[in-house]
C-alpha cells in the first residue's frame, strides 16, 4: 500500500514531521492546529519529491488524484470551487525543505487564474485593477518558473508600460493597462515556451507541483546546498495554500516581522510591510517598504495582534521567528513562521538571553550556535576614529565591513574573486541567480529592498556585511558605473561599505580588530564548563600568543620556529646556516641565532605564564631560505657574458649555485625536513634546545610560571624520537646546571607520517606527547600535494560527491582519522599518560573537533581568532558524544 503523501495543515502525523513535510509545512500545519489564523491548505511531502527524482523527474503514480482530492476538500472547507469562473478559489504553490533555504527555491502565486476566473476575481472583490494585476503576476510568475523564461522578458514590458502611460508605481497602473499587458506576456510565454499559458486550472497546478520539485535541484539551490552542507537527498515538500490578498487596497498589505532584531539580538519586533502589495514584494526587494514601527502608528489594532501572535510563536518555538504575515481588508493571516536567519551577534545574544530567561538550558544553548557564523564577531569593523568619505546611506542589513572593487553582476563577481581580487557585488536588487556572487563577495550593496529582503537575509546567513534599499545611488548596469551625489563610481573603482550603520564609502577604509561581547563571554564560560577538550592555540611570536591568550586559549599547541627566521635581517644568517660547507662554519651562523631565538622564547613564554608552550624545532623545507635556482643561474649567466667570470662576485655567485643545486630536492616537502635535518645536522637541533630552556629559566628567574615543551617534527622511527629525545634532554642538563635552576619540560613528536601513526606503540616510549600534524598525515595519507590539489582537482570532486569535504578543511575520518584513532589505541597500551591533540588547520573545525572527541584526544589546536569557536565546538562535540551515548541506553 502507497503511504501518505498528501497531507492537510489541520492533520497529525507521527515521526519527524519536519522531514516528511519540511520545514515550512510542519510549522504551517503546528500553527493551525493551535488556532493561529493561517489561510487552509496541505502539504506534498518530500518522499513525493524523493520519488520524483527516482521515476526520472516524472509524477509518481497516483499522487496527482491525491493532490486533486485535496484541493476538492479544500474547496469544500472554503466554500469556493478551483476554477469557478464566479468564485474562484485561488492558491500559492511553494517549495519548503526540512532546513530554511531562503529564495533558493520557486513559488507561485495567485494560482487558479485564467481568462474566465480573473473576471469573477474582479467582480467578486469590486476590484477589476486587482484582478487583472493578480493576473499578469501569476503569468509572469508561471512563466519564469515553470519555462524558465527570463524574468526581465517580462520587466521589459512592465517598465515600457509605465512609461509610456505616466504610471509611477505598480498600484497606480489601471485595469485596462493590466489587461493590455497580460496579453503581451501570453505572447512572450507562446514565443518562449512554444505552447500558450494553461487555461485549466489543474493543468497549472500540475506543471506548478513539478516545477517546485525541480526547483530542488536548481543551480542556486545547490549551490547554497553545498555552502550550507545540506543533504541532497531529502528533497523539498510543496506547499499548497489558500490565497490571501495584501494587494486589495491601503488596508491590505503583506510583510516580515521577526521576533527579535536579526542583526543585533535586540528582544523588540523587527520588520518590514507594504501596503496594497502581494507576498513576494517585501522579500523581493522591489520597492523599499515602511519599518513594522511605523505599523503601530498607522493599524495599532493589526499591530498589537500581530505582537501577540509574534510572541506566543516564539515562546512555542523556544526561538527567534521569521514570520510572513498577509492583512487583507484588516484582517491578519499568518503564512509562514520559521526559526530567523541571524547574525553571529545576535544569535549569541539571542541564545544567552533565552538561557538566562529559563527558556532554553544553557546547553541547548551551546547547541544553537553555528560555529563557522561566530567569525563574523571576530571580524573587523570600521574604526570610529577614521576619517571617511561618505558615498551615499543605506540600510544596516548585514554587520561587519568591507572593501572591495565594485562589479555589477554575479558572474564578475566570481570571476574577479577567483583571480584573487576583493570585490564588493552592486546590484539594484539580488535575486536568487546572484547566490554564487554573493558567495564570491565580500560584501553586497543594493539600490533597492529592504533588510528582510533576498540580499540581506542571504548575507546575514553567511556573515557577510550588507546594505540595501540605498536608493542614494543610480546604477547604470550598461555603462557599468552607479552615481551617488554627482560623483561617478565605475566597475573596477574601490569601495568600502558598513553594514553596521548602511554606509557606502570611497576607497579603501581602516578596520579595527574585534571585540569580545559580554553576552559571547557567557556564552565561552558555559561552554568551557562543558567541553573535555583543551583548546591551545598555533602562535610563533609574542603578539599572536597574547591575542591567543585574550581569546581563551589555554596555552600554546604550535609554535612553528621556522616562521620566526622569515624577516630580512635573519634570512641572511639562516642562509649562511644552510650553505655552511662545514660544522664549524655552521655553528658561527648558529651563534648568531642562538640570542634571536632565545629572546622569540622568553616572549611567548612571558605571554602564556603559566600556560603550556608546544615548540616545533626546525622543519623547513630548505628550498624556503635558499636563494632562487633560476635567479642564481641567470646572474651567472650575465656575469660571464659580460666579461666578470673572474670577479669574486662571481666565483660568489658560482660557490652558491654549486651549494644551491646540491641542496636542490625534487620533491622538498618529502625530503631534508623536520627531525631528518636534526639528524644530519644535530647543531642546528641543539641550538634550538639551547635557546628554549635559556629562555625558559631567565622567565623563571622573573618569576614566570613556564612550561616548555619540545616537539620533534616529521618522526617516521623510534630511533628517531630517541635520538632526538637525548639530544634534548642533554642540552637541558647542561643549561640547568649552569643556570642552577631546573625547569619542568616534556618532549614529545608530530605525528604527521602515516608509519608514526602505525608504529605509534614503538614511537611513544620515547614521547610525552603527539601532536598530530593534519595537514602533512593529509597529504601523505592520501598522495595530494595541497598546493596543486587545491587548485587543480579538489573541487571537481567535491562537486562531484567524490569525497565528503576538502579534506584539507575537514579531516578524512575514514583515512586519516583511522590512523589517528589507530595511533591512540596502540601508544595508550605503552604509555596511558601521553597526550594526544591536533595542531594542524582542522583544529579550528567544527567536524574535525566532533572528530577529536570521539577519537579521544585531550586538545586541539587552532589559530588565535579561531580559539572562541573552537571552545564551542569542543563543548558542541562533548554535549553530542553525550547524547549519542544515552540514546543506546535509552532504547535498551
Amino acid at each position: 500500500m502507497t503511504a501518505k503523501r498528501v497531507y492537510h495543515f489541520e492533520e497529525t502525523l507521527e515521526g519527524d514531521r519536519n522531514m516528511l513535510l519540511g520545514g515550512k509545512g510542519a510549522n504551517l500545519a503546528e500553527m493551525t492546529r493551535s488556532g493561529l489564523p493561517v489561510p487552509p491548505g496541505f502539504t506534498v511531502t518530500t518522499d513525493a519529491c524523493r520519488a520524483f527524482y527516482a521515476g526520472g523527474k516524472t509524477l509518481p503514480n497516483g499522487l496527482f488524484e491525491e493532490v486533486r482530492a485535496a484541493m476538492e476538500k479544500l474547496e469544500t472547507k472554503l466554500g469556493r470551487r478551483f476554477g469557478d469562473p464566479r468564485h474562484p478559489l485561488l492558491v500559492s504553490v511553494r517549495s519548503g525543505s526540512a532546513v530554511s533555504m531562503p529564495g533558493m527555491m520557486d513559488t507561485i502565486l495567485n494560482l487558479g487564474l485564467n481568462d474566465k476566473t480573473v473576471a469573477g476575481l474582479a467582480e467578486q472583490t469590486q476590484n477589476p485593477r486587482f484582478a487583472y494585476d493578480c493576473y499578469r503576476r501569476l503569468i509572469q510568475m508561471f512563466g519564469n518558473v515553470v519555462y524558465g523564461i527570463d524574468g526581465t522578458e517580462f520587466e521589459r514590458l512592465l517598465h515600457r508600460l509605465k512609461q509610456n502611460r505616466g504610471f509611477r508605481e505598480d498600484r497606480d497602473v489601471t485595469a485596462e493597462a493590466w489587461m493590455q499587458l497580460i496579453g503581451q506576456y501570453k505572447d512572450v510565454i507562446l514565443q518562449k515556451a512554444c505552447k500558450p499559458f494553461p487555461q485549466d486550472v489543474y493543468d497549472q497546478l500540475r506543471e506548478a507541483v513539478v516545477a517546485v520539485f525541480r526547483s530542488w535541484n536548481s543551480p542556486r539551490a545547490i549551490v547554497y546546498r553545498n555552502v550550507h552542507r545540506i543533504p541532497d537527498e531529502w528533497g523539498t515538500a510543496v506547499n499548497v495554500q489558500s490565497m490571501v490578498f495584501g494587494n486589495l487596497g491601503d488596508d491590505s498589505g503583506t510583510g516580515v516581522v521577526f521576533t527579535r532584531n536579526p542583526s543585533t539580538g535586540e528582544n523588540v519586533l523587527y520588520g518590514e510591510y507594504l501596503t496594497n502589495a502581494q507576498g513576494e514584494d517585501v522579500v523581493a526587494g522591489v520597492r523599499t517598504p515602511l519599518s513594522i514601527a511605523e505599523m503601530e502608528r498607522r493599524l495599532p489594532g493589526i499591530y498589537a495582534q500581530l505582537a501577540r501572535t509574534a510572541r506566543q510563536l516564539e515562546a512555542h518555538y523556544r526561538d527567534m521567528q521569521d514570520i510572513e504575515f498577509t492583512v487583507e481588508r484588516g484582517r491578519l493571516y499568518i503564512l509562514q513562521t520559521r526559526s530567523g536567519k541571524r547574525t553571529a551577534q545576535a544569535a549569541v545574544r539571542i541564545a544567552v538571553e533565552l538561557a538566562r530567561d529559563g527558556v532554553i538550558p544553557k546547553e541547548e544553548a551551546i547547541r544553537r550556535i553555528e560555529v563557522s557564523h561566530l567569525e563574523q564577531l571576530l571580524h573587523r569593523a570600521v574604526d570610529p576614529s577614521a576619517t571617511v568619505d561618505v558615498l551615499a546611506q543605506g540600510l544596516p542589513a548585514s554587520p561587519g565591513a568591507a572593501s572591495g572593487h565594485v562589479v555589477f553582476d554575479a558572474d564578475t563577481a566570481a570571476e574577479w574573486a577567483r583571480a584573487g581580487k576583493k570585490v564588493i557585488l552592486v546590484r539594484p536588487e539580488t535575486t536568487p541567480e546572484d547566490i554564487h556572487g554573493v558567495i564570491a563577495a565580500e560584501g553586497v550593496l543594493t539600490a533597492r529592498g529592504g533588510m528582510t529582503s533576498h540580499a540581506a537575509v542571504v548575507a546575514r546567513g553567511m556573515g557577510k556585511p550588507c546594505v540595501c534599499g540605498c536608493e542614494d545611488i543610480r546604477i547604470d548596469l550598461e555603462q557599468r558605473r552607479f552615481t551617488a551625489g554627482g560623483r561617478a563610481v565605475a566597475e573596477g573603482d574601490i569601495i568600502s561599505i558598513d553594514g553596521a550603520t548602511g554606509r557606502v564609502m570611497a576607497g579603501t577604509v581602516p578596520l579595527r580588530e574585534p571585540q569580545i561581547t559580554d553576552e559571547l563571554a557567557q556564552l565561552l564560560s558555559w561552554a568551557d564548563d562543558i567541553r573535555g577538550l583543551q583548546v591551545l592555540a598555533n602562535a610563533d611570536n609574542p603578539a599572536d600568543a597574547k591575542k591567543a591568550r585574550e581569546f581563551g586559549a589555554e596555552g600554546i599547541g604550535l609554535c612553528r620556529t621556522e616562521h620566526m627566521f622569515m624577516s630580512a635581517d635573519r634570512v641572511p644568517v639562516v642562509q649562511a646556516m644552510i650553505l655552511a660547507e662545514s660544522e664549524e662554519e655552521r655553528r658561527l651562523a648558529l651563534d648568531r641565532l642562538l640570542p634571536m631565538q632565545e629572546e622569540d622564547f622568553a616572549g611567548i613564554f612571558r605571554a602564556m605564564d603559566g600556560l603550556p608552550v608546544i615548540i616545533r624545532l626546525l622543519d623547513p623545507p630548505l628550498h624556503e631560505f635558499l636563494p632562487n635556482l633560476e635567479e642564481l643561474i641567470k646572474r651567472h649567466l650575465t656575469l660571464t657574458l659580460s666579461g666578470q667570470g673572474d670577479t669574486g662576485e662571481c666565483r660568489e655567485t658560482d660557490r652558491l649555485l654549486r651549494k644551491v643545486r646540491q641542496l636542490y630536492e625534487a620533491n622538498p616537502m618529502m625530503g631534508l625536513r623536520g627531525c631528518r635535518l636534526g639528524v644530519v645536522h644535530p647543531e642546528i637541533y641543539e641550538m634550538q634546545a639551547r635557546a628554549i630552556f635559556l629562555a625558559a629559566v631567565r622567565c623563571a628567574k622573573e618569576g614566570i610560571r613556564v612550561l616548555p615543551r619540545v616537539m620533534i617534527p616529521l618522526v617516521g622511527h623510534a630511533a628517531e624520537l630517541k635520538m632526538m629525545r637525548e639530544l634534548v634532554d642533554r642540552v637541558a642538563a647542561d643549561v640547568f646546571a649552569a643556570e642552577g635552576l631546573t625547569v619542568s619540560y616534556r618532549v614529545g613528536t608530530m605525528i604527521e607520517v602515516p608509519r608514526a601513526a602505525i608504529t605509534a606503540d614503538q614511537i611513544a616510549r620515547h614521547a610525552d606527547f603527539f601532536s598530530y600534524g593534519t595537514n602533512d598525515l593529509t597529504q601523505m595519507t592520501l598522495g595530494y600535494s595541497r598546493d596543486d590539489a587545491e587548485g587543480k582537482f579538489l573541487n571537481v570532486y567535491a562537486e562531484r560527491k567524490l569525497l565528503p569535504s576538502n579534506p584539507f578543511q575537514t579531516i578524512d575520518t575514514d583515512g586519516v582519522g583511522a590512523l589517528i584513532r589507530w595511533a591512540v589505541e596502540k601508544s595508550g597500551v605503552v604509555n596511558p599518560n601521553l597526550k594526544h591533540g591536533v595542531c594542524g588547520e582542522h583544529g579550528g573545525d567544527k567536524e574535525s573537533i566532533f572528530f577529536c572527541q570521539s577519537a579521544g584526544l585531550d586538545y586541539v589546536s587552532c589559530s588565535p581568532y579561531r580559539v572562541p569557536l573552537a571552545r564551542i565546538a569542543a563543548a558542541q562535540a562533548k554535549l553530542a558524544q553525550a547524547r549519542a551515548q544515552a540514546e543506546p541506553a535509552a532504547v535498551g
